[in-house]
């Protein structure tokens, strides 16, 4: 049986750090064969205290810190993974809690040989017990608000361009390289595109589950769509051929915003388009939002997905766009 590695990034997540320690601590796999590597960036909560405290509870199950001096996403990782031991490496997020089969079943899909690097689905729940939290968890699952992201919907296994988190043999590092550090989001994406060119396969299975904590409120929903957008750019500009056609649609819907307002300054049709795109947007994201309400019985969800699906895009769509803008002053030393 093959040693495993569970590798954490991991700063300021005193809510939820004790429920992932828990979560592996009821895994199905054999903890003599398990260690966890959690790579901490100076956290200024009581992340620490809490895992301390579960290290003094359960002595037995190997709990480790690391210091994560960068305090960036894809350092951690890579930090975690030079301390770890593990013939496979199970990376999963602070903000997550994985089924008890989850290490179980990346082991499995490993061993068969489906793919290099093998995840799972996410099923997202709300970061708390708020009407506009709980809207946010709908909206990040919604086919509107991540379009296409199978790892977020899937029901059935499929080679896919990435997997949340990800599980693969120590060999794959040492064939493709560590994570890039010079991204600070997009990093197991743009990972995945090495492993791609390398030959290797990413394996989608969604027997290997976990529960995905979203954003609490607009604001940090809005940055995290910001930096995800931001980075993704900086990521496109190596990789341009893995850009798809739902993370084109956002900035293009910016742009044309943008656009539309700064032409109604000159033409009154300019204002008679503006406003027909706005209106015909909000009227497809009210339908979706009536549609949410009626499937799951939340009345929230009427106001709730209008508001948290706009931000989704305008945000990643805002973020893209100034990365371009930004990159191209760097690029020409401006």
């Amino acid at each position: 049986m093959p040693k495993v590695s569970i590798v954490i990034p991991c700063y300021n997540e005193q809510s939820t750090i004790r429920l992932l320690l828990e979560a592996l601590h009821g895994q199905t796999f054999p903890h003599s064969e398990m260690e966890v590597i959690i790579a901490d960036g100076f956290s200024t909560d009581n992340t620490r205290e809490v895992i301390a405290g579960f290290q003094k509870e359960f002595p037995d199950f190997d709990v480790r810190v690391v210091d994560n001096v960068k305090r960036t996403i894809p350092s951690a990782v890579n930090r975690a993974i030079e301390a770890s031991r593990g013939e496979i490496v199970v990376r999963l997020d602070a903000h997550s809690k994985p089924y008890p089969d989850y290490v179980e079943n990346c082991v499995t899909a490993l061993e068969a040989k489906r793919g290099d690097n093998v995840g799972g689905v996410w099923e997202i729940q709300a970061g708390a017990k708020t009407w506009i939290a709980e809207s946010i968890a709908v909206a990040a699952a919604h086919p509107l608000g991540v379009g296409d992201a199978l790892y977020r919907h899937a029901k059935q296994a499929a080679e896919v361009d990435t997997v949340p988190f990800g599980s693969f043999k120590r060999a794959l590092i040492e064939k493709v390289g560590m994570f890039d550090e010079s991204l600070l989001t997009n990093e197991d994406y743009e990972f995945n595109a090495r492993v791609r060119e390398a030959g290797g396969r990413i394996w989608l299975d969604p027997s290997i589950r976990s529960i995905y904590f979203a954003r609490a409120t607009l604001l940090e929903l809005a940055r995290q769509y910001w930096r995800y957008g931001y980075w993704k750019w900086r990521m496109l500009r190596r990789y341009p051929n893995t850009l798809r056609w739902r993370q084109a649609l956002p900035p293009l819907f910016v742009l044309s915003l943008l656009g539309l307002a700064l032409l109604s300054l000159f033409s009154p049709f300019a204002i008679f388009f503006l406003f027909a795109e706005l209106l015909f947007y909000f009227f497809i994201c009210l339908l979706a939002g009536i549609h949410a309400r009626l499937r799951l019985k939340k009345n929230f969800l009427s106001l709730g997905l209008p508001l948290a699906i706009p931000v989704m895009h305008i945000a990643w769509g805002s973020g893209l766009l100034w990365s371009m803008l930004t990159s191209g002053v760097t690029k020409n030393g401006n």
